[in-house]
Formats: structure tokens, sequence, C-alpha cells
């Protein structure tokens, strides 16, 4: 007869203990995905820049790594200012300085506004960096960073990048009207909010007017200013349409309403996603942020920038600010200022007002 062994009760809970606390530690828990946003500010844009990435943190669900190039003499702002924010633990950020080609860095750094063909190099100095999202420092974010970052896993194999049109409306756009270039589709592109893959970018080879050889991005830039310079007007986002014009497999086009802009309503209404669902990004090109042109931009903007972090604080920004847009009626882009609080609403009521496990 074999005689059996009882193990003690407290013996057993032990062990239990041990396997599970080694189960759980030999399991790799990965970090939360970061989402890489970068934006390049020159001259008087510090103010506007802040008033982004602020509105970029408000609304955003995963944590936010943010890559800012700046003029040497706005880092100790930058610094002071983000460095004051640390306490929300929702983001991290690089200071960088504006850096070009030291061979043609003049040329490239008079192109257009200054600075703005920064964000051309960006795929060759990020080069730890996977995908990015680029803005321009007029923008506001209406919505979580993390809905415009989930269209890269739409992208199919051949796209690297994603814009939106520059054009809804044909009969008063630029570039089917006035470019002394190819560009992208019928209307261009505009490169205001740009998302990037920039792994696929930096190893594509590009089809160009240039040669019978594909060029890789750090290879096709400079050809390119030198053909075309004497032709552009928008720098930067003139190059962006002629590469892709070329290369039109590569471009996921993204709709109106992530780059909404004065075009899409100062002629009356021309962005019909917007109209449906509210705006999502607002880019206040053209300083419509600080002067009386388009009040109804204005009004957005200025609600955000005084703005605070508290919840309480960014609940009870609605309601002043859509009394600010009905007195923009006025207006073309005033007569449909429910587009531009319908959407802010629903990200309010999504961040804010949820219990903390359904958001």
């Amino acid at each position: 007869m074999v005689k059996k062994h009882h193990i003690p009760v407290n013996v057993l809970t032990l062990l239990e203990n041990m396997f599970f606390f080694l189960l759980r530690y030999s399991l790799k828990i990965e970090p939360p995905e970061k989402m890489h946003l970068a934006v390049v500010a020159c001259g008087e844009r510090l103010e506007e820049t802040l008033t982004m990435l602020k509105s970029a943190i408000i609304f955003s669900i995963k944590p936010l790594q943010f890559h800012i190039f700046a003029e040497d003499q706005l880092h100790d702002s930058f610094k002071d200012r983000l460095d004051s924010w640390s306490f929300l633990q929702t983001f991290n950020y690089t200071l960088y300085p504006i850096t070009f080609p030291s061979e043609n860095a003049a040329e490239w750094k008079k192109l257009f506004k200054p600075c703005a063909s920064q964000r051309l190099f960006l795929p060759l100095i990020l080069k730890e960096v996977d995908s990015l999202l680029y803005v321009d420092t007029d923008i506001l974010f209406l919505r979580p960073v993390d809905d415009i970052w989930s269209l890269l896993k739409k992208f199919n194999s051949t796209q690297i990048a994603a814009m939106a049109p520059e054009h809804e409306e044909p009969r008063i756009g630029w570039y089917n009207r006035f470019a002394r270039h190819p560009y992208y589709g019928k209307t261009g592109v505009n490169s205001g909010v740009m998302l990037m893959n920039m792994t696929r970018m930096r190893r594509k080879y590009f089809k160009n007017d240039m040669t019978t050889v594909h060029l890789k991005w750090g290879d096709i830039l400079m050809p390119l200013l030198k053909k075309y310079k004497l032709n552009i007007t928008w720098g930067d986002q003139d190059l962006l349409n002629i590469m892709f014009f070329h290369n039109p497999e590569s471009l996921f086009v993204f709709p109106c309403q992530w780059n909404y802009r004065p075009d899409h309503c100062i002629y009356g209404s021309n962005c019909q996603e917007a109209e449906d669902e509210g705006i999502f990004i607002l880019h206040g090109n053209r300083g419509v942020y600080h002067d009386d042109k388009q009040p109804a931009f204005r009004a957005v903007y200025e609600a955000l920038r005084n703005c605070s972090f508290e919840d309480n604080n960014i609940r009870s920004l609605l309601k002043p600010l859509e009394l600010e847009l009905q007195k923009t009626v006025h207006t073309y882009c005033g007569k449909i200022y429910k587009i531009f609080i319908k959407q802010l609403m629903k990200s309010i009521q999504d961040r804010y007002d949820r219990p903390p496990k359904e958001r």
C-alpha cells in the first residue's frame, strides 16, 4: 500500500504565490505605444505652438513624444512652459536646433518661410523614429491624436505618408489654376498635417523627372529644389506635391476635416465631411488666429489658449466658446459655427465626462 503524503495548506499557498509571481515577471510587459508629434517653430510662433501642443495633450489617450525644432532663442521659453506641465505625466519632449544640410543651408532656410523646409529632413534627422505626425504651428487638435495616428494602420503596402487635399472645390483651387510645376491629384495636397511612416520613406526609391534612376529621400531633395526653385510658390509643400505626382501610389489621402482651413468656408462651405461630423483638426493658416478676418477660427484658438488642464476648466470652455462663435455669423465660416464645436463637444464628453473605466 502506497503511503500518501499531504502537503500542508500554507505550503501550497506559498507555492501558488511564488508561481504567479514568477509568471507575472517572466512575461514582458510592453510599455504603451508612444505617438510621435513633430513641429517646427521660428520667429513669433512660441505661443501658437504651445497652444497646439496643449490641444494635443488635452484630448489624447496614449502618451505623446514631442519633437520640437526651434530657433535657439526659443528653447528656454519652450522648456520653462513644458516643464511646468510635467505633472501631467502624459508626454515627453525633445528640443532640437534648426538644422539643414551644411552645403545648402542658406538656400533651404529661405525657402517659403523661415525654417518651414525643416520638415523635409525629419526622416533623415529622426532616424530612430518609425512613424511621425508632423503639424504646422497653427494647428489645433479637436479630437485625440490617437485617431489620426490610427490611420497609419490603414496604409496599404505602398503608402508612406498621408495628407489632405489642398482644395475641395477646383474653382477656387490654387494648384490647378496657377501652379507652374506638377502637383498631386486634381487640386494638390496641403502639408500642414502630414502623417508619415518614416521607415518606409527612408527605404523607398522615388520615381522623378530628373533622371531615369529612382532616388532615395535624402538624394532627391536638392536636385528637386534646383530644378523647380524658380517655379515654386509654397516652398516645401510644392516639392512634396511634385514628389507625390510622380509617386501617387505612395500617398494616403485623408478627408478635409483632418486639416480644416479658412478655404473650406471663406467662400461658402465646401468640406462635406466637416459638415457631417465636425472639424477634427483646425488649421488656422494665413494668420487667422491673430487678426479679425476669420473670427470663428480665432474664437477656438483663444478658448484653447486660455484653457488650463483642470478637468472642470476644460468642460466649461464649451458654453463661452459657443457664445463667441454665435457673434461670428456675419462671416461665411461663422454661419456654420456648429461644425467648430461638434467634434470638440464629443471629445470633451469622451475624455472628461465618462467614468475612468469607460474612457
